[in-house]
């Protein structure tokens, strides 16, 4: 194994699970071949904190390195990837492969005469989140081209128990979610994949699991260091959040980009300390509402002053995050004239409302506003076929 960005500290005492990496790195056999190609960005690490590009650049087999949304290092913000062609490194090439078409996807990897495919990416737990899509997409154009796909398993930092929200709907598939799987799904990385190869009626991609690894274990039972899967996702309270409070990404309202907790914070120009109180009597369980204002530096509402809540996660065994974004949009809908629904940002996901992306289904804009309470909303849910759990 390399020791590039190595640090000096003994993790194997205190780590309760084993990657899909470190087990590839003990037992390189696990993946044939001499020549790989490599999905992933920083949020792949071992246990003491070597990148997994690095990690399987000391083996000799890593020929090309593939990049999802916000880029290799995770520096380029939503909707964008970084420019660079080769990491610095390892000197090994770079291919954005976000929004990519798998058609294309398959050309590059026939091009560079690769006999394996891997994706090492850490997900979030949240249907919305475009690395799980990105490695549906690569892993259909490894198939395309007949070369075989293996995914190094990681958790899923919200536990691979709990789920929560509607299932997707065929005509509203995109980036923001390929899979009829709940908005909380539950999932790992490695299952996901499974499940759309399966879906799709296509050969299923080869998982490395993880050992040590039970579904009930939140991030902070693995062991593991976090390391931030995109710059507005910078901890595991907000990935707690984001389920829900992504959400708001659809409309008119800010999430909280531009500031120090994005997706912990929501507000916007017009609203008033009322919302806090509103947000609070309904007695949500296992969260309380602060009031807040912010001024985002950046995305919507650059330069003006919000007003809004600050979302605190007071018990995250009871705390259900889709549900608690669902009432926090109904009441901002009906507190002031300035809300509104949003369209996609420009990234292949049409004309479409973006809310209806993100959702899976018309049904949450169509009922909002005139639902008097959150079941009006929520009834209609239908959860996707989970398949078959690998652990």
């Amino acid at each position: 194994m390399s020791d590039v960005g190595a640090v000096d500290w003994e993790p194997d005492a205190i780590v309760r699970v084993l990657t899909g990496l470190e087990r590839l790195l003990a037992d390189p056999t696990l993946v044939p071949g001499e020549r790989w190609a490599l999905l992933t960005n920083d949020t792949a690490v071992t246990a003491d904190l070597v990148s997994a590009k690095n990690a399987l650049n000391g083996t000799g087999q890593l020929r090309a390195l593939l990049a999802p949304e916000h880029g290799l290092h995770g520096t380029a913000q939503a909707g964008f990837t970084e420019q660079d062609a080769t990491d610095s490194a390892t000197g090994l090439p770079i291919i954005d492969v976000y929004a990519a078409e798998s058609s294309d996807i398959a050309n590059a990897l026939r091009e560079m005469r690769v006999d394996a495919v891997i994706a090492d990416i850490q997900d979030v737990g949240t249907r919305y989140y475009t690395y799980a899509a990105t490695v549906i997409d690569v892993m259909t154009a490894s198939i395309q081209a007949g070369i075989p796909f293996y995914v190094l398993d990681r958790p899923n930092p919200l536990n691979g128990v709990t789920r929560e929200g509607p299932g997707l709907e065929p005509d509203f598939a995109s980036l923001v979610g390929r899979l009829d799987v709940p908005i909380r799904h539950g999932l790992t990385l490695g299952e996901l994949a499974q499940h759309a190869a399966r879906s799709a009626g296509i050969q299923l991609p080869s998982v490395i699991r993880m050992e040590g690894w039970g579904r009930s274990m939140t991030w902070a039972d693995t062991g593991l260091p976090w390391v931030m899967p995109s710059p507005n996702l910078p901890t595991t309270d907000t990935a707690l959040v984001y389920p829900g409070t992504a959400l708001f990404e659809g409309t008119t309202l800010s999430e909280g980009r531009g500031t120090t907790r994005p997706f912990e914070i929501v507000g916007a120009p017009w609203l008033t300390a009322s919302y806090a109180a509103s947000l609070n009597a309904l007695g949500l369980p296992g969260v309380a509402f602060r009031e807040a204002r912010f001024v985002p530096t950046f995305s919507k509402h650059r330069g003006e002053v919000c007003v809004g809540v600050q979302v605190h996660v007071l018990d995250p065994g009871l705390f259900e995050p889709v549900r608690t974004g669902v009432e926090m949009l109904m009441l901002a809908a009906n507190l002031g004239e300035g809300f509104g629904w949003l369209t996609p940002p420009d990234i292949g996901l049409g004309a479409q409302h973006f809310i209806d992306k993100l959702w899976g289904a018309s049904s949450l804009r169509e009922a909002i506003p005139g639902a008097r309470q959150v079941s009006d909303v929520m009834a209609p849910i239908t959860r996707g076929n989970m398949g078959e759990l690998l652990y």
